[in-house]
């Protein structure tokens, strides 16, 4: 989506204080440190080279894939198995997708820069709808209730599925600082998830305040040996709620990695 490659670095916080007490004296407000988490491999599963993934989500068993790029942007169900898919839907060449949900048995997708959410029934195929939004589309998910949409900066916010509309945002972040390039987002457990665009970190973000209250680095997962010219950043997250199962994958990665979450 994006051929900048910015060097992005989460910012150590610095001291927050009110202007209170006797005497005009400051109070420190201790902000509390994230967990942070490595990783360990259960089980890796084939991944179509030509995917360049901006969404990623499981639904009754079924896992859910959302392309991007000009004349490649897709919707996709996969088979884990062998790494083989189906095309659902297909974005006109002049619109790059981005980050999908699945909603009361409807697929959202965002676009990039296009302005529109593409609504699909997921039992026919059909397209059953458009929105218009302002500002970028990346990431999407839901709680069951409410969309979480992110735009490439440090704001997630609330959406209304019926019609599309804003209904508040949080601002993501980290030891008291913003996080710039929140990106492609899954609801897991309470909180969302977010890949941070040009890392090989993921977020784990409480939704009410924004907070990163976690952190899990995936550095090294796509070893070198399987990598290529078009390989590209991590960017997907999907949460298969019956199993427990966490799936993460990057743009153009040969494989999908289902992973379990080490406490550091």
């Amino acid at each position: 989506m994006r051929n900048l490659r910015i060097l992005f670095l989460l910012l150590l916080a610095l001291p927050m204080a009110c202007g209170c007490g006797s005497k005009g004296r400051s109070k420190r407000i201790e902000i509390p440190e994230p967990d942070r988490y490595t990783y360990r491999i259960v089980k890796e599963y084939p991944h179509a080279r030509n995917a360049y993934t901006q969404g990623f989500v499981f639904h009754k068993g079924i896992l859910w894939e959302g392309t991007g790029e000009y004349g490649g942007s897709e919707i996709r169900t996969l088979n884990l198995n062998d790494g083989s898919y189906f095309t659902e839907a297909t974005l006109p060449d002049s619109e790059f997708g981005e980050g999908i949900t699945i909603h009361n048995n409807y697929l959202y997708q965002l676009t990039w820069t296009e302005n529109v959410c593409h609504v699909y029934s997921i039992e026919t195929g059909a397209k059953v709808r458009d929105f218009r939004y302002i500002g970028e589309g990346w990431g999407l998910t839901t709680d069951g209730e409410k969309l979480y949409l992110s735009d490439g900066s440090a704001k997630i916010f609330k959406i209304n599925p019926e019609n599309f509309r804003r209904e508040g945002s949080v601002t993501v972040t980290y030891k008291g600082q913003p996080v710039d390039y929140i990106n492609e987002l899954e609801w897991i457990e309470g909180k969302i998830w977010a890949n941070v665009y040009l890392t090989d970190q993921i977020l784990i973000i409480d939704p009410a305040t924004g907070r990163a209250e976690g952190v899990v680095e995936l550095e090294g997962i796509l070893p070198d040996s399987l990598r290529d010219e078009t390989t590209d950043v991590l960017n997907g997250i999907a949460y298969d709620a019956a199993t427990k199962r966490i799936l993460i994958t990057g743009k153009k990665w040969p494989k999908i990695y289902e992973i379990e979450l080490i406490k550091q």
